[in-house]
């Protein structure tokens, strides 16, 4: 089996396991596009393991925003999915381990440092995907997925202690906020992001958005 084939039939099983509207197939190339555009700025990076590693880095995210304990971590199960698939596909023992590695780590939240230049680059693909315009459109696509309202009343410290678990995994993502993702995530991402192209592109992205929540924040209280 080719590789090309390889590719189409892991993009048959994503679509197929992705039903959640911000991150479903349209989330999955956006990241492999930036993945594309931030290793030409980097050397010796093995594509066969950067490619597969995007195209399956969400697999499980149904299985956790299922999820109602916040036990369930959609990079480490998806590792074990990628790892069943890749075998029937007849990959080979040291590239279905990288992709395994690079998929674990792309997790924010979930406490494994990227160790490889490909396992860098999708985390630093996938965190770029949450900030600017279409991290934005995302926010608000899973705050009416889940029932989310604009902004808590409760103090940020309280809610972090009520609903979130070992590195920040949520209990119960209907109690999430647009705004409480925005301080606890995204002002963060920028300074966690491993090459230069990718702060680069974060810290534009990061100023539209900062300039969009503090715009709502005004709204919201009548200001504006």
């Amino acid at each position: 089996m080719n590789i090309d084939t390889k590719y189409d039939e892991i993009l048959e099983t994503v679509e197929d396991k992705l039903t959640c509207s911000a991150h479903n197939l349209d989330h999955v190339f956006r990241v492999y596009k930036l993945c594309l555009l931030i290793a030409k700025h980097e050397k010796d990076v093995d594509m066969e393991v950067l490619i597969p590693s995007a195209l399956l880095h969400d697999i499980a995210r149904v299985e956790e925003s299922k999820d109602k304990s916040g036990k369930v971590d959609h990079a480490i199960l998806g590792s074990e999915i990628a790892e069943s698939i890749l075998r029937k596909l007849e990959y080979e023992e040291e590239k279905i381990q990288k992709i395994k590695h690079c998929i674990i780590a792309h997790r924010f939240r979930t406490g494994n440092e990227p160790n490889s230049i490909e396992a860098k680059i999708l985390f630093d693909s996938d965190k770029l995907d949450a900030i600017g315009a279409a991290g934005i459109a995302r926010t608000f696509i899973l705050a009416g997925q889940f029932g989310q309202r604009l902004i808590a009343d409760e103090r940020l410290d309280d809610y972090l202690e009520s609903n979130t678990v070992e590195n920040g995994r949520l209990k119960d993502v209907s109690k999430h906020t647009p705004f409480i993702e925005y301080e606890v995530k995204f002002k963060k991402i920028v300074d966690k992001l491993y090459t230069d192209k990718a702060r680069e592109i974060g810290k534009e992205r990061l100023m539209f958005m900062e300039e969009y929540f503090n715009r709502l924040k005004l709204e919201i209280e009548g200001v504006k």
